[in-house]
């Protein structure tokens, strides 16, 4: 934030605006009333839309069991509060998806499947019982010529619960028993690397929805617990018209970040304003964004039912660039990202209306009394937030090749540390403290398991607030 203009000043009298016209809350209403329609037309259409997840072609989903007994896997696995699933990747010496591998996993009560590994080196099985479970790689079905890292690693214990997923790793060499000593859940330079990668790809999607959050927070001094489901909205938005109804995924994306900005839009003139005129309090606000978020969670629990959809159903194809094998959809998202976040950076710093932005963020009073428009440029705030969260979660969705009710629920802690770390109500802050939280987080996963490491963003929003609660770029104290 810089500091204020004086009233009178040239750039306060160019931030001056007139209210804005009603054409654009019409054109808002039009795009969302067009979306309903076009939600309810599908669903009508459609028997179950989960049922339509439940049964792709065998050729273009990973391999995955039935939920109980034993044979062969068939079908793809989703988690649901009464099904867990066991799924990994398999990759070969040079680091590239390994096909046609068998997995074998067994439990207590005679339990038993094998699943087998698809042209992108993934396999599932399908669990209904919570507990521990076996996984073996039968090294049998190797490719000639690859061998397992670690020999001994072939077994696994896993422990595997309801309504999550549980993964594993295999890596294969091109070197019988030359690491037959090596663990391959220890850290090493070629993991670290990878996990570095997988850091800064998810600190660029959160970093989408952070911005909005710290804005909304620095013209309003509300903190939204409902933003979360913004990110939720847009990957099931996603998930209806490019898996639905056949939509071009390109084309999707802009028309969900464009109905999820109307959303934003649509609320402030809803909710957020008449309440501001009322002079509700801030913590009083903050119950109501509570509250949104619990009524849009369940809201999409009834739609879309409580199961993991996909966006797009093939498998996606891995690359392997400079040591790093990421999907193409994580390659595509990460330049999405990083364009749409320094256009967003240009605009509040050499625009008009972004400089109306800051003035707001900074002191709303004196921009106010400058001439500014602040109910306009909050509007605008809630608008250009809620189209960067839709977009995060159409790109999450395509990265972690799902998305369910409760995705922007568990990104949430993530989001809020980020704002805290690099400053509340500071976009850049926003940036660079999900940078931070993106690859801390992915680096604890080098020596915790599973998704304790997401512990570790409550850690650093802990030790933020002990010891420099104003964050990285956020200041002790307001003058204005």
């Amino acid at each position: 934030m810089g500091s204020i203009t004086p009233p009178g000043s040239a750039l306060m009298r160019r931030l001056r605006r007139g209210a804005p016209g009603r054409n654009r809350l019409v054109l808002a209403a039009v795009l969302f009333l067009a979306f309903l329609a076009t939600f309810a037309v599908d669903w009508a259409v459609s028997p179950s839309a989960e049922a339509a997840t439940s049964a792709p072609s065998a050729s273009s989903t990973p391999a995955s069991s039935s939920p109980a007994g034993s044979g062969a896997a068939t079908g793809p696995c989703t988690v649901s509060p009464t099904n867990g699933c066991i799924r990994g990747t398999i990759l070969d010496s040079d680091r590239k998806p390994a096909a046609g591998i068998d997995v074998d996993v067994a439990g207590a009560g005679g339990f038993a499947q094998t699943a087998t590994t698809d042209d992108s080196g993934r396999w599932s099985v399908s669990v209904t019982t919570a507990g521990q479970y076996t996984v073996s790689v039968d090294q049998s079905s190797l490719p000639r010529g690859q061998y397992l890292t670690n020999a001994a690693d072939a077994e696994r214990k896993v422990n595997a619960t309801l309504n999550a997923n549980v993964g594993q790793i295999f890596q294969l060499s091109d070197q019988q028993g030359a690491t037959t000593t090596a663990d391959t859940s220890s850290v090493s330079a070629a993991r670290a690397w990878q996990q570095l990668a997988s850091g800064i790809r998810l600190g660029l999607l959160i970093a989408l929805a952070s911005v909005g959050l710290s804005l909304i927070y620095g013209t309003t001094g509300l903190s939204s617990f409902s933003h979360g489901e913004q990110v939720t909205l847009g990957g099931l938005l996603a998930y209806v018209f490019a898996n639905q109804l056949g939509w071009n995924i390109w084309v999707t994306g802009i028309v969900v970040t464009l109905l999820c900005a109307a959303t934003g839009y649509l609320q402030d003139a809803a909710i957020w304003r008449p309440l501001r005129r009322r002079r509700i309090s801030l913590t009083q606000l903050m119950i109501v964004t509570i509250g949104l978020s619990i009524a849009a969670q369940y809201a999409f629990q009834y739609f879309f039912g409580a199961s993991t959809v996909r966006i797009q159903q093939g498998n996606p194809e891995t690359v392997t660039f400079a040591g790093l094998t990421l999907t193409v959809q994580s390659y595509v998202a990460m330049a999405i990202a990083l364009v749409v976040l320094v256009g967003t950076g240009l605009f509040l710093a050499k625009t008009r209306f972004g400089r109306a932005t800051r003035a707001v963020s900074d002191n709303p009073a004196l921009a106010a009394a400058s001439g500014i428009d602040v109910d306009r440029v909050i509007r605008f705030v809630w608008t250009l937030a809620a189209g960067l969260a839709g977009l995060s979660g159409v790109m999450l969705g395509l990265v972690l090749n799902g998305v369910n009710w409760q995705t922007g629920l568990q990104l949430l802690l993530l989001m809020f540390a980020s704002v805290t770390l690099g400053g509340l109500g500071t976009a850049y802050g926003a940036l660079v403290g999900s940078m931070i939280i993106g690859i801390v987080v992915e680096l604890t996963n080098l020596v915790l398991p599973g998704d304790f490491k997401y512990a570790t963003a409550l850690v650093i929003l802990i030790l933020i607030l002990l010891f420099r609660p104003q964050g990285i770029f956020g200041r002790a104290e307001r003058i204005g």
